[in-house]
Order: structure tokens, then C-alpha cells, then sequence
């Protein structure tokens, strides 16, 4: 893998890190703000199942954590598990930044990596005008 093969990608929040940690790991709230990843999510014994654009898939998170780290694994119905880092930082003034850390999977053109990345960008901004729309609440 090349520096080329990696892409952090950030959005800044208007609200404390606590806020949005709080919201983004809850995985009930991920169609709300993830439709890259989740159009709909159930638990269902003992996992979480989501319908995404890449069709059903296991979603499996990080524990609740007090460092704001959201990691998150993705198995594919292939099989296929593609481990997502995903972390809240505060910034001044009380704001924050989520910070989205995307590999490239395995044989994807430079073209799907940027489709990726794009939508990782949507889905980053998409959160962002959820929590600007919302009391968040834990």
C-alpha cells in the first residue's frame, strides 16, 4: 500500500466532541447520516445488519470509548471485511473534527477510489447538517 492508497478525510462540526460522539455511535442513527454505509440497520442476534448500496452487510463497532474513536468493521456478503478508522477531535471553540481514514480495497480502480471517497465526503457533510438540525441527546 502507497501513501496514494490512503485518504484522511475530515469535516469540521459545529458542536462538542461529546455531542458528536454521542450521536455518530449510535448505529440506530447511521441512515440518518451514513447512506454510503447504511440505508437501514437492525441488531439481530447479537449483530448489526445494515442494507447498504453494497447490499447486506455486518456492521461491527468499536466499544463506546471516552477518546472519541468510532472505528468501525464492514463484512461485505463476499466475506470480505473492510475495517473503517473513524474518530471525533475537538477543535477550538468548542467544535469538532471527524476525521474518516479510507484504504483502498483490494483491485478498485483510481476511478471507485475516488467514488469512495466522495461518498465518504457526502456522508461526513451529511452528519455534519444532521447535528446542525438537532438536540443531540445522550
Amino acid at each position: 500500500m502507497t501513501p496514494a492508497d490512503v485518504r484522511h478525510i475530515s469535516v469540521a462540526i459545529n458542536r462538542p466532541p461529546h455531542e458528536v460522539y454521542a450521536f455518530a455511535s449510535q448505529p440506530e442513527n447511521l441512515p440518518h447520516w451514513a447512506r454510503g454505509l447504511a440505508t437501514s440497520i437492525e441488531h439481530v442476534g447479537g449483530e448489526w445488519i445494515a442494507r447498504s448500496p453494497m447490499g447486506t452487510v455486518k456492521v461491527r463497532f468499536v466499544e463506546l470509548n471516552a477518546f472519541g474513536v468510532l472505528h468501525h468493521d464492514v463484512t461485505l456478503e463476499s466475506g470480505v471485511s473492510i475495517h473503517n478508522p473513524m474518530r471525533v477531535v475537538p477543535r477550538e471553540g468548542g467544535r469538532s473534527e471527524i476525521m474518516f481514514t479510507l484504504f483502498r480495497r483490494p483491485g478498485i480502480s483510481d476511478a471507485e477510489f475516488e467514488a469512495d471517497a466522495r461518498a465518504v465526503q457526502r456522508d461526513l457533510h451529511a452528519l455534519r447538517d444532521v447535528l446542525d438540525s438537532r438536540t443531540v441527546t445522550r
